[in-house]
């Protein structure tokens, strides 16, 4: 067996953590956070939201069940680097593929096992997120470490617009019959949600798959656009209504897209918004939006519903979130709270027919108790008709 190569991890305060490479050669610069996740490491990498993250995974053995293609959430890895304390080399899975090494290598991830990643996470957890390099080339700590704190943080950073598809596309694509939960239907019967779906227009600032197709199983026909569409365009396509997607990147700096939501909300289509749709959606409304020390990054997070008080156990991934000193006068009231920070994880309009969560009803890695919210939005959309017939 070959020895692997060394590797590299320099922070921002100049802490060095020497390990092995066990994905591609090279070196990334990116900002770290944490991750407490056990499994989901395929769809983590893939998920768009990491565009400019490098992820720390907590759980001491990653990788021990390999890849598989049908577990990408997008057609690319998104994610800078995985840190990790063991990548195993060896997988038992039928649905397998590859090892995670393997995949990747071939998808040209850097990352890094062998390190100390609970002092690693502690330290994230006490200092915040920070920037950082890994390297499997350079191994010269004071280049690495001038590189770190050159690199641009995600503050301010549109990068919704680079992971966001090109030009628009339908999706068709429903859940697996095993994965397809009776909370995905809405009051409405199985046939009627088959028979006519409803059209919807997707904004994609970093759409991941099982969303699309938590949404078909839900009774929609989504239509996935660019983040730069605008509103006039989403218009001339005649949806009953509109969803923002999740994605990377500070929601402030997603130039245009308020505009544009704005005025679909003003025309009465029905919205909802997840994780940073549900941050643009309250830059939309005259909401703020600030960045978090460390972030939510794991699938296990309690998220309290106010009116209810229903406990759901949720998957989520963002480093910004919803200031909730600003939304009054916005028309916004908060309908969700975080179990752990009692940060906002959901809101409504009081007059119009939109609602958004922070966290991730979809999962894809994760717990399915929030998976009744795409029922939910589709109830929506029809009580909305039937108020304007």
């Amino acid at each position: 067996m070959v020895a692997p190569s060394p590797a590299i991890l320099v922070l921002e305060d100049g802490t060095v953590f020497n390990g092995r490479s066990v994905g591609a050669a090279g070196e990334r610069a990116c900002e770290l956070v944490f991750n407490t996740a056990m499994t989901g490491y395929q769809e983590i990498l893939t998920d768009p939201s990491y565009r400019g993250q490098g992820v720390v995974m907590t759980y001491p053995q990653i990788g021990n069940y390999g890849c598989t293609e049908a577990d990408d959430e997008s057609n690319r890895c998104w994610a800078e680097t995985m840190i990790m304390r063991e990548c195993s080399p060896i997988y038992s899975n039928w649905r397998a593929e590859c090892s995670l090494p393997e995949y990747l290598e071939q998808h040209g991830v850097v990352a890094i096992d062998g390190i100390d990643t609970r002092e690693l996470t502690l330290k994230l957890r006490k200092q915040g997120e920070m920037r950082a390099v890994i390297s499997t080339d350079n191994l010269d700590h004071q280049t690495l470490l001038a590189k770190a704190r050159a690199h641009q943080s995600l503050d301010g950073r549109n990068l919704a617009i680079e992971v966001s598809c090109k030009s628009s596309y339908d999706w068709s694509e429903a859940l697996p019959d095993r994965f397809n939960f009776p909370e995905m239907a809405s009051s409405d019967n199985l046939e009627d949600i088959s028979s006519r779906p409803i059209p919807l227009v997707v904004y994609d600032f970093g759409v991941k798959r099982n969303i699309l197709r938590c949404l078909v199983s839900a009774g929609f026909a989504p239509t996935v656009v660019p983040a730069k569409t605008t509103a006039a365009e989403v218009l001339a396509m005649n949806p009953e209504a509109v969803f923002l997607s999740n994605g990377p990147g500070d929601p402030a700096a997603v130039v245009g897209a308020p505009d544009n939501i704005r005025e679909l909300a003003n025309q009465g289509l029905p919205i909802l918004g997840i994780c940073l749709g549900h941050q643009i959606l309250a830059h939309v409304f005259g909401a703020s939006t600030m960045k978090m020390k460390f972030g939510h990054h794991g699938v296990n997070h309690p998220v309290i519903e106010m009116e209810s008080g229903r406990i759901d156990i949720t998957s989520q991934n963002h480093s910004f979130a919803v200031d909730p000193g600003s939304l009054e006068g916005t028309g916004l009231i908060a309908t969700h709270r975080n179990g752990n920070d009692d940060s906002i994880e959901g809101m409504r309009h009081t007059e119009m027919a939109v609602f958004s969560v922070q966290y991730h009803p979809e999962a894809a890695p994760g717990p399915h108790d929030a998976a009744h919210l795409f029922a939910r939005f589709r109830q929506l959309v029809l009580d909305n008709q039937h108020q304007s017939a």
